[in-house]
C-alpha cells in the first residue's frame, strides 16, 4: 500500500549494514528493483550472495553482469558471463524483458537474436523452452542491460525493524533460537535477554548463548543480549515455595523481569519458544499463570508446532548443533520431580509471596549485564 517505500528503504539500511564488513556498495531502487553495485572494487560475490540470502523481506535474488544497452554488448557480456554454464549444458532457452521501451528490439525480438547467436557460439546447445539446463535472462532497464541464468530463493518475511522491537527470553535450548528467528522474520528487531544462576550454570552456558545470538543474528542483524544474574531469586523460590510450584513461581519471575527490561529498551513484546504441551509449564493453565506477570504481550510462534518441525528450522538456520551442547541453563537445573500441569493462579500467587522474591527482582534488574552480539558465522 502507501507504505511500501518505508519498507523499500529499511530494505536497503539492512543490505548495507549487512554488507558493510565486505566494502561500498551503491544501493538504490529503480523500476522497482533493488540493485546492489559493487564501488570501484571487485568483491567475494560468493559471500555478498550468502549475506543477502539471509537478509528478511527478499523473496528471491540474483547476480547478474551488466552490459551496454547494445545487442552486440549483450552477446558478448553473455558468452563471457555465461560461458561455463552453457557450455556445459545441453538445452537453453532465452527470457527477455524490456523495462526501457526506446531500446530498438522488442522481447521476443531480443530471445529470437540472443538465442541464434548463442546457438551457432555454443554447438553443444538445443533451444528447450519447457525445461531447459540453463535459462539466459536479458533485463533492459534505465541505465543498462542484466544478464542473469536464475534467481535465487532469499530468505522472504518481512524487513526487520518494520515490525517495531520485541525481547526474546533466550535459554541455551533448540526452541528459543527459532522462536527468534520466525519473530524477525515478522519484522521484529531484536534483544535478547538471559538468566543465569552461576556457580549452578557455568559461563560456557552464557557463551553457548552467545553462539546462538550471533548465527540468529546472521538474519536480523546485531541483537543486544542482557544477562540477567538469577541465582537469588531461584534459591528463594527452592527455599520457600512448595517444591510442585518452583518451575511457575520461576517462570513468573523471569516474565516480570523480562518486562522491565523489555520496556527500557524499548521493546513492545516479549517472545518465547513454548510449545504447547510440550513440558509441563506448558499446559494451557501453567502458560496462563507465566501471562498473568507479564505486563507485555507474549509472542509464542512454536506455540502449535511439535519437536520435529522446530528441530527442522533450526538445522535450517545452523543453530541446531550449538543448542544440543551439554552446559545447563538456568530452567534446568532445580526442575522439580513432580510439577504442577494444571495450576490454578490463586495458588501460585501464594507460593509466590512465600517466596520473598520482591526485593530480589528489583537486585537482579540493577545488576542485569548488557553485551552487543554482532553476526558471526561458523
Amino acid at each position: 500500500g502507501l507504505n511500501r517505500r518505508t519498507f523499500e528503504d529499511i530494505l536497503k539500511k539492512n543490505i548495507r549494514i549487512s554488507l558493510k564488513p565486505l566494502g561500498d556498495f551503491k544501493i538504490y531502487i529503480a523500476q522497482s528493483t533493488i540493485y546492489v553495485e559493487p564501488i570501484d572494487w571487485e568483491p567475494d560475490f560468493d559471500e555478498v550472495a550468502l549475506r543477502v540470502s539471509k537478509i528478511f523481506g527478499i523473496a528471491a535474488f540474483s547476480r547478474a553482469a551488466v552490459a551496454k544497452k547494445d545487442f552486440d554488448d549483450i552477446v558478448k557480456t553473455t558468452t563471457e558471463y555465461l560461458g561455463k554454464e552453457l557450455t556445459a549444458a545441453k538445452t537453453f532457452k532465452v527470457e527477455a524483458k524490456r523495462a526501457d521501451k526506446s531500446f530498438p528490439l522488442k522481447s521476443p525480438e531480443i530471445c529470437a537474436n540472443l538465442g541464434e547467436a548463442m546457438l551457432l557460439q555454443y554447438p553443444n546447445l538445443s533451444v528447450d523452452v519447457h525445461s531447459p539446463d540453463v535459462t539466459v535472462t536479458v533485463e533492459v532497464r534505465d541505465y543498462a542491460a542484466y544478464i542473469r541464468s536464475g534467481a535465487t530463493r532469499g530468505a522472504g518475511g518481512v524487513p526487520t525493524g518494520t515490525g517495531g522491537n520485541a525481547a526474546v527470553l533466550i535459554s541455551g535450548g533448540i526452541d528459543s533460537p527459532v522462536a527468534a528467528y520466525m519473530m524477525a522474520k515478522r519484522g521484529l528487531r531484536l534483544c535478547a535477554i538471559h538468566f543465569a544462576s552461576p556457580p549452578y550454570t557455568s559461563p560456557r552456558a552464557e557463551q553457548k548463548v552467545v553462539k546462538l545470538l550471533q548465527k540468529v543474528s546472521l538474519y536480523c542483524g546485531s541483537i543486544n543480549m542482557y544477562t540477567v544474574p538469577f541465582t537469588k531469586i531461584q534459591e528463594n523460590i527452592r527455599k520457600f515455595a512448595d517444591d510442585d510450584y518452583f518451575t511457575l513461581v520461576m517462570r513468573r519471575a523471569m516474565m516480570r523481569i523480562a518486562s522491565i527490561i523489555a520496556q527500557n529498551a524499548d521493546s513492545k513484546a516479549l517472545i518465547t519458544g513454548e510449545s504447547l504441551g510440550q513440558v509441563a509449564s506448558q499446559t494451557l493453565e501453567a502458560i496462563a499463570c507465566t501471562d498473568d506477570a507479564s505486563a507485555l504481550p507474549v509472542f509464542r510462534p512454536l506455540i502449535g508446532m511439535d519437536k520435529e518441525e522446530i528441530i527442522k528450522i533450526s538445522r535450517q538456520i545452523d543453530t541446531f548443533e550449538t543448542s544440543i551442547e551439554p552446559y545447563e541453563d538456568c530452567c534446568t537445573v532445580f526442575t522439580p520431580k513432580h510439577p504442577r500441569t494444571k495450576p490454578k493462579l490463586k495458588f501460585v500467587k501464594e507460593e509466590e509471596q512465600k517466596a520473598q522474591i520482591e526485593s530480589l527482582i528489583d537486585e537482579a534488574v540493577e545488576n542485569t549485564v548488557m553485551r552487543y552480539i554482532l553476526p558471526v558465522r561458523g
